[in-house]
């Protein structure tokens, strides 16, 4: 194991900046993510790690030594792709064995390891089975298997549970964790989705356009994103934006007032009557108890019954013709139907304020 260090990492394509100096550290045995949209560069990154990719400005370093001209099956890590790649005339025993092969490891060592990782994995069962006889979440496996029992400096996983049925991909997400915990490999990990950003990273590193937005632990850039494309992207349903002016004492949005809270108002003094775009999450919006409560209205225009909550999506009444719309979080016994007006409350201490080039600036 080894920590692994990218120093002002750059990479282009046809001209392009696939990624854009990239500098972050991931410590001895913790697990990174790597998040963001399609084509951010995450994928980039990591095959410039596995050696997969040249590194063609900046220093890549996997524990002490720099590898930037390292070939990558001299730089002792192991890569797990989304499509598994296993060896289909192999059975399972022998994926799991390959690498092990490869570095002419002893041959009860070989054994040894290949039983332990199958046992982990709850695969031993298979062993004797071809790729074509498994599922896919058993190929899954045997491809983390065979990752593992080679015991590498680093672990590289791109987008590892994609293929999954999402039972099956949460499922195997908690067995990630457990594994990592169990072997303690430092791990970087590509995914787009936010929620296995959020449940597997010690740090997670939100990429976007080929550079890094934000790194942090996942909670911490949940609740203090740096800009506006952090804020949008970690959070399921996403943020909402609405814009709006403010008088130095309250909101306007779309005909309608939303009160400033005083340490927000305090921090936007002396921008008067300017526009600001408001972010508040849609846990944060409720259903205000009467009239005299609300502070905006939404028209409903769709509903979405999610058993344990009810995902209502509206839209604020406006001449324009772009409209702003709201999402939030109802109980389960709402079920309005579209084209009802609600009524809402925001929670204050939950505003977020961003700049018109996207950097938050409350809270601070």
């Amino acid at each position: 194991m080894a920590q692994v260090l990218l120093e002002a990492v750059s990479r282009q394509i046809d001209g392009n900046r696939v990624i854009d100096n990239i500098s972050f550290q991931v410590p001895d045995g913790e697990f990174w993510v790597l998040v963001g949209p399609s084509g951010c560069g995450k994928s980039t990154i990591l095959r410039t790690i596995a050696g997969l990719e040249p590194v063609q400005q900046g220093q890549l370093y996997i524990g002490d030594r720099l590898v930037n001209g390292v070939p990558a099956r001299q730089r002792d890590v192991a890569m797990v792709f989304q499509n598994y790649a296993l060896y289909p005339h192999m059975t399972v025993a022998q994926n799991l064995a390959f690498g092990l092969k490869m570095r002419q490891a002893n041959p009860d060592t070989i054994r040894q390891q290949v039983t332990l990782v199958a046992q982990s994995l709850d695969i031993a069962h298979l062993l004797d089975r071809k790729p074509r006889q498994l599922s896919g979440g058993q190929q899954q496996r045997v491809a983390l298997g065979r990752a593992i029992a080679r015991q590498p400096q680093a672990f590289l996983l791109d987008e590892p549970l994609s293929n999954l049925d999402a039972q099956l991909r949460d499922d195997t997400r908690a067995e990630l964790k457990l594994l990592h915990q169990r072997f303690g490999i430092t791990t970087l990990y590509v995914t787009h989705d936010q929620i296995e950003a959020m449940t597997l990273a010690d740090q997670v590193v939100v990429l976007s356009q080929g550079q890094v937005q934000q790194v942090g632990p996942p909670q911490a850039v949940y609740a203090r994103p740096a800009n506006r494309m952090v804020a949008t992207f970690l959070g399921s349903p996403p943020m909402n934006v609405v814009e709006a002016s403010f008088d130095g004492q309250q909101f306007r949005i779309d005909g309608q007032t939303l009160p400033c809270p005083p340490a927000l108002a305090q921090h936007l003094a002396g921008q008067q009557n300017s526009r600001v775009s408001l972010g508040f999450r849609p846990e944060a919006v409720t259903l205000a108890p009467d009239s005299a409560a609300a502070q905006l209205r939404l028209t409903v225009s769709l509903v979405e019954p999610l058993g344990r909550e009810t995902l209502v999506r509206g839209v604020i009444p406006s001449d324009r013709t772009v409209v702003q719309t709201v999402a939030l979080q109802a109980p389960p016994h709402c079920q309005p139907r579209p084209g009802d007006s609600l009524a809402i409350q925001i929670d204050p201490a939950s505003l977020f304020v961003f700049a018109g080039d996207g950097r938050t600036l409350y809270p601070p």
